[in-house]
């Protein structure tokens, strides 16, 4: 069931959002070469003890995963695009790192993402993180009532063909408020004028991945949780919590 929340709780929800900004601006400044994933993971806790907030990551179990996700924190380097676990890896210069975090404040969920470029970019991985980040403005700009979900969807597929990078509808964007996922369902394609119908009070995470090498498609690793270009071509993931107004979208995690 879709719920659609009241000003008083989109309103609520932004304390989530700011812990959330504030963890990933956390793990973007610490993130540099030699420090390992687990490092970054720690930063992220630090932010939620701070906060007096909960990890909605650590612990959660879906049906696809054999085990509950280990970590606060998604660490996904290079050819990983999705559901990273922080391992004792250590960042080297020119890594592609997308990061995914979420918290919970007083009974209301946040969850964003961000892709960033250890030390020296290659040309090719700056254009694959712009584009995604694109794809994700492009989302929330279709992110207003009297728009369907699939304006949002076919916003953010048209930005990954036209740049020529492989989009999924697998593990795309959701609605989210008491839980981190919830109805509906935001894929990273789609058809435009087909779906929901937008309305002030929705609210949903809007979640762009491309993969550099096209159309390769996909695999998960024995850990059950990270999911790889299957042709080992890079990745990048961004990601914000939205809320529907009115006056159009407002961005619940931006910094």
């Amino acid at each position: 069931m879709v719920e659609v929340k009241s000003p008083a709780e989109v309103e609520a929800m932004r304390a989530a959002g700011r812990v959330v900004a504030a963890a990933l601006a956390a793990v973007r400044e610490r993130a540099a070469v030699g420090v390992s994933l687990r490092e970054l993971d720690a930063v992220a806790r630090d932010v939620l003890a701070g906060a007096g907030a909960r990890s909605t990551f650590q612990g959660y179990h879906p049906r696809f995963a054999p085990a509950p996700f280990p970590a606060v924190l998604c660490t996904s380097v290079n050819d990983a695009a999705l559901h990273g676990i922080p391992t004792a890896y250590r960042l080297r210069d020119g890594d592609v790192l997308s990061v995914d975090f979420g918290a919970e404040v007083d009974g209301w969920a946040a969850d964003a993402a961000d892709t960033v470029i250890v030390g020296t970019a290659r040309p090719e991985d700056a254009r694959l993180v712009a584009t995604t980040r694109a794809a994700l403005a492009a989302g929330i700009a279709a992110a207003r009532p009297g728009n369907r979900i699939g304006d949002v969807s076919a916003a953010i597929g048209a930005v990954a063909r036209d740049a020529g990078y492989g989009v999924n509808t697998d593990f795309g964007g959701h609605g989210i408020g008491r839980r981190m996922h919830e109805e509906p369902s935001v894929p990273n394609d789609g058809r435009p004028g087909r779906g929901l119908p937008l309305q002030p009070g929705l609210v949903i995470a809007i979640e762009p991945w491309f993969l550099a090498g096209g159309r390769s498609g996909y695999r998960i690793d024995e850990d059950g949780w990270t999911l790889r270009s299957a042709d080992g071509s890079r990745a990048a993931h961004q990601e914000h919590t939205v809320a529907l107004t009115a006056g159009g979208p407002q961005v619940l995690t931006a910094g």
